[in-house]
């Protein structure tokens, strides 16, 4: 190796400070620059009250407060999990798992229960959100909407919204009108927690969410203009953005009106590439490439406002096989985000938000047609809040953009090609630093070998030196980076991924990482002759006096330690190479003082140094070691408030003189004590249905046309029914001989509908499961056929009683007005002729303004309360488990019991209900009144619900009601369902109980 002089003084010498930490790398003060090398991140808490501070962009980067900021960021939305406190658990995974962003949607359904009212208080509290995530040290990507999509109900849009007039998604002032109200109150909770404002960590705003129609049109531009200059007049500052619905290059700057203001807008882009697709080469963001999105926006960095981190599952399973979400997961594993993930980052993207981080639970009525309750979507945080094997890519990807700013400003190089394999190799160079990052991608099943010529400040050089090459495992990826800082020193190259660097006042530390098996060769300039110590796994050094070169190969194999002193520097430094299993035991925090390095626990949530001690919290899954890397001042440690024993090694840490505790033992009762009773008294002849509204409307807003022949509108949205069961009842009279009925519905995917004639059972209709993931609506309507019994008929009056499910509103992602299709009965004849007269019954979802509009329906337990704790039930029969039933219609099963968990342990807890499929019925399932899911026992895939903390007493009483509803075709009832341990682990937030009103005699 010729390393010049002159090279060598570029990365040691006069120019050092180009590529190297300053001597003590401290977090910043908020409203003060970060230190160099490191990208700024919001301070614990959020940035001081007041600070003004800016947000802007080049072509590069998001720049906060004129730094740049690669943005590495995860989707979670807060209406999935309905227990506040929880929500911070999420957001310190989140943090402690490389990510520097949270992005959140917020639903407009799940906030406003009727026209003017809007509610932000309880598990509905999005300052308490931002709040939290501020506290996290996370920045917030903001999608408010007005429409986003999501597979929720209606696609975010509230019931109520259903039968208004005007054009959803366009500029029609009557849409206008109710979207406008919306964001005025949500932009109130929004500008409050601006990062430009000093008052929160809000860095970006999305308009509108992936708005593919009218892109030419003046409706369109009109409509997104009036958007822009709404959220402006609001207040917000920061930078907005749309979601492309695909690189396609549609609404970006330009685009439309945004008022003369120039620079202050973004464009971004979704992708949900299947995993068994090669990643995509668009070519460089904004340089070229096969698609529009390539060039349309050159003066914009790169933004995927979405990327596939997961995928949804239908009803019945058909996307994953009937597997569910584990399936997901198993395909889209590591290996495919590394693949996917780099690809990005090797395409230019510097916005980068994963869909999704953690997808939560649809409970209640929220979950779209197209979805089960369970939105786990097999992300890297699984619903019941586990963290997977799928986090450890986020977190070497996150924190290498976190602490090496040269991957913050990167071009595309000259073209280079692996020797030995075929690989696609992307080169990119920072123009300021000098230094080059290659990304090669295999795209075969089989593992590759292979060399790689590159660019470093000695010239160019085939890495790695060594014989034997370096491996690239197949359908993955790997980053080779050259002429980069590790502190007071500097890195000629590397073959293993740089994962985290830092400088302390003792030491300097760089983390590197890779496969384990894996080959790898780290190359550091050094004036002089260092003295090299490998403290732990085997390393092979050799140190080239000519070139001024330490050549460093290792095997990775759990954690390898060098230790490397002298050679130019007055500061050791501690190299550490990291296989997949060590570094998933490793974390990184920033602290007032400087950086902190873990290694042994399951999680490390905070750390703070205060004085001559170090409190860390955090959580262990089982006993585990726990070794600290801290500032020189720290001499003890403190885990979760408790002081732990620790000793100084030679390797300039804190190590503890025993492990760590895990969790304590969680001991879950069997479900016993039921008590049972049927309902639908609506069915029988002598009901009293004067209280129901009189259906006699004779015109509706929904997209679905009235059919001719009725004599009045019989949809349930139009009489203030948005979301589950509703009943019709109509007295026929003067029929001598009634025979043919035919009802059609309109209810989503599974909907169904069932009828009753003077108090007997007619049968059911269903629709039809879905055979993939976005099945068409053709199959959302049906028409159910029924004769009449022979003894049943004669003259009247003839009570006819039916009871339809609707399976939520339809999404609105064509902007035609999907949403707006009719719910229930569409029409109703008997021997051909229409019932004069109905009347309907269901839930206006403003019955309990504690657990929100979507959390009941129109059952009559729900109306009576019969879901909720303190019901005095003990009238009803007591049942074993599991038990017959096969009439149709509904009954309900409760049951209370109580749970003990440790304190400090933090047990996710879901409940699981087996069958025989052949069985066909649905349960819903309320805990402590909280809807929590339905299942479908004959059609799958779900069968364990979560029963999130804060709903679920740990340390409590708890009560249980099933509502069953079964269409008598097949024997059903109930089986024995029993609680499952999910996952627990010692530490955790401190979780508050969730208010849940109890029962209250109407």
């Amino acid at each position: 190796m010729d390393l010049s002089r002159r090279a060598f003084s570029a990365l040691t010498g006069s120019a050092a400070a180009a590529l190297a930490l300053p001597s003590v790398a401290h977090a910043a003060e908020p409203g003060a620059a970060s230190p160099a090398g490191t990208a700024p991140s919001p301070a614990a808490g959020g940035p001081g009250q007041g600070t003004a501070h800016t947000v802007s962009f080049d072509r590069y980067s998001l720049l906060v407060d004129g730094q740049r900021v690669p943005i590495w960021s995860g989707e979670f939305h807060p209406f999935r999990l309905p227990s506040p406190s929880l929500w911070l658990d999420v957001l310190h995974k989140m943090k402690a798992n490389g990510y520097n962003a949270v992005s959140i949607y917020v639903s407009w359904n799940f906030h406003s229960p009727a026209p003017g009212v809007y509610d932000f208080t309880g598990v509905r509290d999005l300052d308490r959100f931002l709040d939290l995530a501020a506290e996290a040290g996370l920045y917030v990507i903001a999608r408010p909407g007005p429409y986003i999509n999501a597979e929720v109900d209606g696609g975010g849009y509230p019931g109520w919204l259903a039968v208004t007039p005007g054009r959803a998604r366009t500029s029609d002032p009557a849409y206008l009108a109710h979207a406008d109200e919306y964001l005025t109150a949500v932009n109130a909770v929004i500008g409050r927690h601006l990062y430009t404002k000093g008052q929160g960590t809000v860095v970006l705003y999305q308009l509108e969410n992936e708005y593919a129609s009218f892109v030419t049109s003046a409706t369109g531009k009109d409509y997104m203009a009036h958007l822009y200059a709404k959220v402006r007049a609001d207040g917000i500052d920061v930078p907005l953005f749309h979601n492309d619905k695909g690189r396609n290059g549609y609404w970006v700057p330009g685009g439309f009106d945004t008022g003369g203001e120039q620079g202050r807008y973004l464009y971004a882009f979704d992708g949900y590439p299947s995993p068994s697709s090669t990643p995509p080469d668009w070519g460089y963001f904004g340089t070229g490439g096969a698609k529009g999105g390539s060039t349309a926006s050159p003066d914009t960095p790169g933004f995927t406002a979405e990327f596939g981190g997961g995928w949804f599952d239908p009803w019945g399973g058909a996307e994953f096989g009937g597997l569910g979400y584990g399936e997901s997961r198993r395909t889209r594993d590591a290996a495919f985000e590394r693949r996917f993930y780099l690809t990005n980052l090797a395409n230019g993207i510097k916005v980068h938000n994963v869909y999704m981080t953690f997808g939560g639970t649809s409970w209640g009525w929220l979950p779209a047609p197209v979805v089960y309750t369970s939105y786990d979507y097999g992300a890297a945080i699984d619903e019941a809040r586990n963290q997977t094997s799928k986090l450890l890519p986020m977190r070497q990807i996150g924190a290498m953009l976190a602490t090496f700013p040269d991957l913050a400003e990167l071009d595309r190089a000259e073209d280079t090609a692996a020797v030995g394999a075929t690989l696609r190799v992307y080169h990119l160079a920072n123009p300021e630093r000098g230094s080059h990052l290659y990304f090669l991608r295999n795209d075969s099943t089989q593992p590759a070998v292979c060399t790689l010529p590159v660019s470093t400040a000695a010239g160019a050089l085939t890495v790695p030196a060594a014989p034997g090459g370096m491996q690239v495992a197949g359908k993955d990826m790997k980053v080779v980076a050259t002429n980069l800082s590790l502190g007071r020193r500097a890195l000629l190259y590397t073959t293993a991924q740089p994962m985290w660097r830092a400088s302390g006042d003792t030491q300097d530390i760089a983390l590197l990482t890779g496969r384990p098996g894996d080959p790898v060769e780290t190359v550091l300039l050094c004036r002089t002759r260092p003295t090299v110590t490998v403290t732990a796994g085997s390393a092979q050094t050799a140190y080239d006096a000519e070139a001024g070169t330490l050549r460093v190969n290792a095997v990775l194999d759990g954690l390898t330690r060098i230790r490397v002193q002298g050679g130019g520097s007055d500061t050791p430094l501690l190299l550490l190479l990291a296989d997949d299993t060590a570094a998933a035991t490793l974390w990184t925090r920033d602290t007032a003082e400087g950086p902190v390095l873990v290694s042994g626990p399951a999680l490390l949530r905070t750390a703070e140094v205060h004085g001559v001690n170090l409190q860390l919290t955090g959580d262990t899954a089982e006993p585990a070691p726990l070794e600290v890397w801290a500032p020189g001042r720290v001499e003890h440690l403190d885990w979760n408030g408790h002081r732990v024993s620790a000793r100084a090694t030679r390797d300039g840490s804190l190590a503890a003189d025993r492990p760590l505790p895990g969790p304590g033992s969680v001991r879950l009762p069997a479900l016993t004590g039921w008590r049972y009773a049927a309902e639908n008294p609506e069915s029988e002849p002598g009901y009293d249905d004067r209280t129901w509204r009189v259906c006699g409307l004779t015109s509706s807003a929904s997209s679905t046309a009235v059919p001719a022949g009725q004599p009045a509108v019989l949809f349930a949205d139009d009489y203030g029914f948005h979301y589950g069961d509703v009943w019709y009842r109509t007295t026929v009279e003067g029929a001598a001989d009634p025979q043919d009925l035919r009802l059609t519905y309109q209810g989503g995917t599974l909907g169904l509908l069932m009828a009753w004639w003077d108090g007997r059972p007619l049968g059911t209709h269903r629709l039809p499961t879905p055979t993939k993931a976005q099945d068409t609506v053709a199959s959302w309507t049906g028409t159910a056929q029924f004769t009449v019994p022979d003894d049943l008929r004669g003259d009247g009056p003839h009570t006819l009683a039916v009871l339809v499910r609707p399976m939520a509103h339809a999404e609105d992602g064509g902007a035609n007005d999907a949403f707006k299709a009719a719910r229930g009965l569409l029409a109703a004849t008997l021997d051909g002729a229409a019932p004069a007269a109905w009347r309907i019954q269901g839930a206006t979802g403003t019955e309990d303004p504690v657990r929100g509009p979507l959390n009941c329906g129109g059952l009559h337990g729900e109306r009576e309360g019969w879901h909720l704790p303190g019901l005095p039930d003990r009238g009803w029969t007591p049942v074993a488990l599991p038990h017959t039933d096969t009439r149709q219609g509904v009954a309900w099963y409760r049951t209370d019991f109580t749970l003990d968990v440790d304190r400090g342990t933090d047990a996710s807890i879901g409940l699981t209900l087996t069958d025989d499929p052949a069985r066909a019925y649905r349960v819903q399932i309320f805990l402590n009144g909280w809807n929590l899911g339905q299942y479908a026992n004959d059609v799958g895939p779900q069968h364990t619900f979560v029963l999130p903390n804060g709903i679920l007493r740990t340390g409590g009483s708890n009560t249980l009601a099933l509502a069953v509803l079964s269409d008598g075709s097949t024997p059903a009832g109930l089986p024995a369902p029993a609680l499952t341990l999910l996952g627990a682990a010692a530490g955790g937030v401190r979780v508050e109980d969730v208010p849940s009103p109890g029962y209250r005699r109407r």
